[in-house]
């Protein structure tokens, strides 16, 4: 049903706009998809949310991890059941870990400092981690999405580590965590996903 109408509007905006060649109607195409797409998907999770008892935290977690994740990326899959389940899953098990889990003391620090070891390590390798539907191909824009990625990761951990609220600082761990886990190429390798470079061939970006 999303995909018809997606394709509806696709064909309606090339007929008011004849210049728009293929590649770019599939560019469209594809950003209609997801703005449609996560409405209903959002209404869903914040439902089953409110059945779990972590309605508050999902929300928290919405709105902790979205600066991250639009910065350093990630990949995407292909149905749209598949990322129903892939983002409840997220955005509900991340919170309600949070309330399960209570790290303290030295121990909090010493898993602080492991994540952000190992989220700086992907962001340096990977971020920003684009798709071949929308490749993030330019030298400029690659180098200030990742250091927005490097100052939002430190800073959120940063915040994590002095926050009395243990909920909240969990849920920027674990969030933190994964997302860093979700720009990396096994990631993209088990999802079946390619980066936009690997698609396109852009030359400015490494192979690592």
């Amino acid at each position: 049903m999303i995909d018809k109408i997606c394709n509806f509007l696709t064909n309606r905006i090339r007929k008011e706009m004849p210049d728009i060649d293929e590649e770019k109607a599939e560019v469209i195409n594809y950003g209609l998809k997801n703005i449609i797409g996560e409405i209903p998907k959002t209404f869903l999770v914040l439902i089953i949310a409110y059945f779990l008892g972590i309605l508050k935290e999902t929300l928290i977690t919405f709105l902790l991890l979205i600066p991250y994740k639009n910065s350093s990326g990630g990949f995407h899959l292909k149905t749209h059941i598949g990322c129903l389940i892939a983002t409840t899953t997220f955005y509900c098990g991340v919170p309600a870990l949070a309330k399960i889990v209570i790290l303290d003391g030295m121990l909090k620090y010493i898993i602080i400092a492991c994540v952000w070891i190992f989220g700086m390590i992907m962001i340096k390798l990977y971020a920003p981690a684009d798709t071949e539907n929308v490749p993030i191909l330019t030298k400029k824009d690659r180098k200030r999405l990742q250091i927005i990625s490097y100052i939002v990761f430190s800073l959120g951990l940063l915040v994590a580590g002095v926050i009395k609220h243990h909920a909240i600082s969990n849920i920027i761990i674990f969030g933190y965590l994964l997302q860093s886990f979700m720009i990396t190429k096994l990631a993209y390798r088990l999802t079946n996903n390619k980066y936009g470079y690997e698609v396109y061939g852009d030359t400015s970006v490494q192979n690592v």
